[in-house]
Order: structure tokens, then C-alpha cells, then sequence
């Protein structure tokens, strides 16, 4: 089970204003007050924007951001949920011959196409979080289409030098959600 906690990143106007959890952002946000223009906040992973409710106390903020979802079927402490699987009559023979069960070899099949598809996956991730985030702050920029374009077809040094002229904190950032996209990352 991964543990990695959310980040998120506030922007107000191009300018980014604060980085890091869903609390330590919400608490940055209520501290940073009213100032009539607009703060918008994205998931780094998603590259979607997300909303806080910022009313109360800190301890409450935190708390609202904190809570887990309500108890469902499975082993909670395990991180298991029960969900319904369609399959053949042949499928589930197979699956119930091996062993620990249906639950169990399902769970290893699941975790053996996720670490064979794993670059894959964490590429098109990347492009979906860069390019959500661009068509909200980047949408009205120079170049914009061209740069999803260089994105989507991995093309590193195109999409750089597209977006160079982009306000600072987006570019960097745009780019930052990208780095999976391209290898950029270790």
C-alpha cells in the first residue's frame, strides 16, 4: 500500500504562493487571508484543482483534511476493500485452483502489471497532471497547443523551449508535474 501523502500546489494570479500537503497549504492559504484575487490550488499528482475549507481553527482545517473515508467492507487495517469482480465461469475455476485463493492471486497479478507497466504508467500520469494544470494556468499562453503537443509526444527539448516565455512559477511548475513525462526524474 502506498503512503505517500498528497501535495498540492496554490497559485494566485501566475504567481505561486504555497506548496507542500493539502493541510500545510489550507493552513498557508488561511494565514495568507482575503485579498480579493483568486487562488486557485492543484493536486501535483492529479493536476486538478482543489478546493479547502478554510473555516475554523487550524486543528479543524486539519482535521476536515485529515478524516478518511467511511468504513467500508475489507480489512481496513490491511488497506484491503471488497469490490465486486465480473468474470468467466473458466476464470474463477482458475483463480480459486491457485493458491490462497482468488483474493490473493489476483492481488499478485495486480502488482505484477503494475511494476511491468510501471514507466508507462507514471508517464501518462505526468502528461494528465502537466496538461490539466496548463490548460487552466497556460490555456491563454504562447504556444500553448504546441507544448501539449511536444508533451504528449515526449518531445523535451520542444516543450522546453515552448514554454520559456510562460510567467515563471507556471513554467517551473508545468514543468516540475512533467519530469516523469520525459525521464527528467532519478
Amino acid at each position: 500500500m502506498e503512503t505517500t501523502e498528497q501535495t498540492c500546489t496554490a497559485f494566485q494570479g501566475m504567481r505561486k504562493i504555497a506548496s507542500g500537503t493539502r493541510v500545510e497549504v489550507a493552513l498557508a492559504l488561511k494565514r495568507a487571508g482575503d485579498t480579493g484575487e483568486a487562488i486557485l490550488v492543484f493536486d501535483d499528482a492529479t493536476g486538478k484543482q482543489v478546493e479547502f475549507d478554510l473555516r475554523g481553527s487550524d486543528a479543524e482545517i486539519a482535521a476536515r483534511l485529515n478524516q478518511s473515508e467511511p468504513r467500508k467492507p475489507g480489512r481496513p487495517k490491511l488497506g484491503v476493500t471488497a469490490r465486486e469482480v465480473t468474470l468467466l465461469p473458466r476464470q474463477w475455476d482458475w483463480l480459486n485452483s491457485q493458491p490462497g485463493g482468488a483474493s490473493v492471486t489476483l492481488r499478485k497479478l495486480v502488482d505484477a502489471a503494475r511494476n511491468a507497466n510501471g514507466g508507462r504508467e507514471r508517464k501518462r500520469q505526468a502528461q494528465g497532471a502537466a496538461d490539466s494544470f496548463m490548460m487552466v494556468m497556460a490555456g491563454n499562453e504562447p504556444h500553448y497547443e504546441e507544448a501539449a503537443r511536444a508533451l504528449y509526444a515526449g518531445n523535451m527539448q520542444r516543450f522546453t523551449d515552448l514554454t520559456e516565455a510562460w510567467p515563471q512559477d507556471v513554467r517551473d511548475h508545468v514543468r516540475m508535474l512533467s519530469e516523469p513525462a520525459f525521464g527528467w526524474e532519478d
